[in-house]
């Protein structure tokens, strides 16, 4: 978060609930060709005023990006109020710079070269260490914050949320297209995010103290310029009292997003649980965890998962049968919060429809044209004077959380 996060627990109808937050990436498309449009300082700028406070839509580093930051939350009919209100005024803004605010992990269209950053010393100074990477930088995801706001428990929350993170990748697969092109992958953004030396699950940390030493190492290596660049799937935040999980492509639609977020805070929940009981996290190998991520990110929620966080050997089952399993590890935090219903439902539309990249290429098979998947993507602007201006199929959205 950008924003202040309010340390703690907030308190809701007598029980101690996790705050929440979401930061969510959008590609900005031309409304006329779908490709990728370089106007993402104009249209922060306009979507800063509209939401009534600047650090709530901020640039990324390409010029065809942004992010919006949600305020603190305690529960589903906050979040997504927030969400919402977020996206119909980026949505907004970029109308009326003549572009789409799409929800996609990649842009499907491309662009006919590289997109440029923004003019700022810090993304210079990244261009200048890392080269190439940059090019190809328009990958936007999806980071819910959860409030662990003492380091040890956050870094034992982190190594508990490790073995989770290659399923909600498959849950959160929003990204088969790129550059005009089927990708053959689920979430081609991961792949492409990957690239980077930090952009890997995290490693199992012993103590905050192993957690200090690991930063360190990687900032006196070069791998990172700044505690910033530590773009480790799930992280203890360095800016706010949270753990980041980081791994999701951006979701469709404000539903996906918060049914997602609070899945993600009945696991760290969970964690939590396990953590103040002593119990260690599954010590997932790093090359098998970065394996497991790969073939998320390749079929989605279509193919088989490695029961990573089960005990006993390591098994190859059917994805959905791994979500079960999740949703028994939740459920009792869910229900406690009165979020059950919501994650359930909203799985219960994944697996009956797919995900945001089988819908995507559900929109594709019917009408072969990119152009319609852009536009199955775009948040819809809000209805102003009598007219709606956002685009009219929402193929690849999904209904608000109950």
């Amino acid at each position: 978060m950008r924003e202040p996060y309010a340390v703690g627990a907030a308190v809701r109808a007598g029980r101690a609930e996790l705050t929440m937050g979401v930061e969510e990436e959008f590609v900005l498309a031309d409304a006329a060709t779908r490709e990728v449009a370089l106007v993402a300082d104009a249209v922060v700028g306009v979507a800063g005023r509209l939401a009534e406070d600047t650090r709530q839509v901020v640039g990324e580093m390409a010029l065809c990006q942004l992010e919006t930051v949600s305020a603190v939350c305690a529960d589903a009919r906050q979040l997504y109020a927030e969400v919402t209100r977020l996206r119909r005024c980026a949505a907004r803004a970029a109308w009326e710079a003549g572009c789409l605010l799409v929800a996609g992990g990649t842009a499907p269209l491309g662009t006919t070269g590289p997109p440029p950053i923004l003019d700022k010393p810090r993304d210079h100074a990244i261009a200048a260490r890392f080269g190439m990477l940059v090019e190809q930088q328009c990958a936007n995801a999806c980071h819910v914050h959860v409030g662990v706001p003492d380091p040890e428990e956050a870094v034992q929350v982190v190594n508990h949320l490790r073995p989770w993170t290659p399923l909600l990748l498959s849950l959160t697969a929003n990204s088969p297209f790129w550059s005009g092109r089927d990708t053959g992958h689920a979430s081609w953004r991961s792949v492409l995010w990957s690239r980077w030396p930090t952009a890997t699950p995290p490693p199992y940390f012993h103590s905050v103290d192993h957690y200090e030493q690991v930063v360190s190492a990687l900032l006196d290596s070069g791998a990172a310029l700044d505690p910033g660049m530590l773009y480790w799937s799930v992280r203890p935040s360095r800016h706010v009292p949270t753990v980041e999980v980081r791994i999701a492509d951006v979701l469709p639609g404000a539903g996906d997003t918060v049914a997602y977020a609070l899945l993600v805070r009945a696991l760290v929940a969970a964690a939590l649980v396990e953590v103040r009981k002593g119990r260690p996290a599954p010590p997932v190998e790093d090359a098998v965890l970065r394996a497991a991520v790969w073939r998320a990110a390749c079929d989605g929620m279509s193919g088989d998962a490695l029961t990573l966080a089960s005990p006993g050997p390591l098994r190859v089952v059917p994805a959905w049968d791994l979500t079960a399993a999740l949703m028994r590890r939740v459920q009792g935090h869910l229900r406690a919060a009165g979020d059950f219903e919501t994650v359930r439902r909203w799985l219960a539309r994944l697996q009956r429809h797919g995900t945001g990249a089988a819908r995507q290429r559900a929109v594709y098979r019917r009408t072969e044209r990119l152009e319609d998947v852009v536009d199955a993507l775009a948040v819809r602007v809000p209805v102003r004077q009598g007219v709606d201006t956002g685009p009219a199929d929402r193929a690849c959205d999904t209904a608000r959380p109950t």
